[in-house]
């Protein structure tokens, strides 16, 4: 990372680590001799894959399924759960794009409702949801932190009440899986989707859906050569009466061996793995700590309040007239965040030190008065 970069906008696109160039450069050289790929190679890194994320996320590797997107993880999910006319779905107000849309159209497909929880000032996500959370329910689908400000939502919570509920708990854990601990376990999803370009730091187009064991028998969104039972013999080219793939191998997305893409999300995982999500998430805390102090205490900003939040990411609200323009004017000074709407979204990761924060701090020393 340049000297005179700050950046600091992980949640939207993570920096590229250096074992995860090298091995895409790696890759590539490989790929360009394609005789050198093996019909065993179709499938062996990405069962190397499935390991390393089932091992980060406390999952079992027959339970996960590569995905290009959360939005087709999502998909799958969306899928699997049938809407009939009084069935609800539970969402955040102002969650990522991707999941609302995804759970509005599954609700007007089976003419269900949508119940969008909003959350009061100073009041955090987890007792927005249990209030709100009554019969009739069939789904609940929310991440684990907000995207926009870091805000945490108790999963374990959550989930107890969405059992309780007799719903299908659903988890976009795109924010918070690599930068924050996740005891999949405790939480127990149904469905659990994360991008892998964000926390996991690896490439676009490599995504992950995990998919509890009662659910692994259900209908993939696509039917493609890979999924099916006995796919891994190139000798026989059988029929297509073969059943699918064990455990939740069938929700694969077609062309998942991706033989660039796939070693360099291996390099990622596996350094995650060796730094451990719970020092990541001890080594940011501080980070955002500080960040939080001082854009309130010195700069009259406001910090995005209510509950707790993830240690990696925040967010900082903008008095009115001062978000347009805010972006630019942080870039300009080489200070790279996100703004969404009036929110400065702050997301870190252990490149940021010392003089990064204060690259920051002075960036937002633009004129303002104190939000209310």
């Amino acid at each position: 990372m340049p000297d005179d970069v700050a950046y600091l906008n992980c949640a939207g696109l993570a920096p590229q680590l250096r074992s995860v160039r090298s091995a895409g450069e790696r890759a590539l050289d490989r790929r360009s001799a394609p005789w050198t790929i093996k019909p065993a190679d179709w499938f062996g890194e990405l069962e190397r894959l499935r390991a390393l994320f089932a091992r980060l996320s406390g999952a079992d590797a027959d339970g996960i399924a590569v995905v290009p997107a959360t939005s087709y993880g999502l998909a799958v999910a969306a899928r699997n759960v049938r809407a009939t006319a009084g069935d609800r779905v539970a969402l955040l107000a102002g969650d990522f794009p991707s999941n609302v849309q995804t759970w509005h159209a599954w609700a007007r497909r089976g003419g269900a409702e949508v119940l969008t929880v909003e959350r009061h000032e100073r009041q955090g996500w987890t007792d927005a949801l249990l209030d709100a959370l009554q019969e009739p329910l069939r789904v609940v689908s929310v991440p684990a932190v907000h995207w926009i400000d870091g805000a945490a939502v108790d999963l374990e919570r959550v989930g107890v009440r969405a059992r309780d509920l007799g719903a299908v708990l659903v988890v976009d854990a795109t924010q918070a899986l690599g930068a924050m601990p996740l005891d999949l376990a405790a939480v127990r999803p149904d469905y659990l989707v994360a991008a892998g370009y964000k926390w996991l730091l690896g490439p676009l187009g490599v995504s992950y859906l995990y998919v509890a064991p009662e659910h692994r028998d259900g209908q993939p969104l696509e039917e493609n050569w890979a999924n099916r039972a006995g796919a891994e013999d190139f000798e026989d080219t059988g029929g297509t009466d073969a059943g699918y793939r064990t455990g939740a191998r069938r929700f694969d997305v077609g062309q998942r061996s991706n033989f660039v893409l796939v070693p360099m999300a291996i390099a990622a995982l596996e350094q995650l793995l060796d730094w451990g999500v719970e020092g990541i998430a001890a080594a940011l805390k501080p980070v955002t700590d500080r960040i939080e102090r001082e854009t309130a205490a010195a700069r009259g900003l406001e910090p995005l309040g209510g509950g707790p939040r993830g240690p990696h990411m925040l967010g900082i609200r903008l008095p009115a007239g001062q978000a347009a323009g805010a972006a630019a004017r942080l870039a300009a000074q080489n200070v790279h965040v996100e703004v969404l709407g009036s929110v400065i979204r702050v997301s870190p990761h252990l490149h940021v030190n010392d003089d990064d924060v204060e690259r920051l701090l002075e960036a937002l020393d633009f004129p303002h008065e104190v939000s209310r």
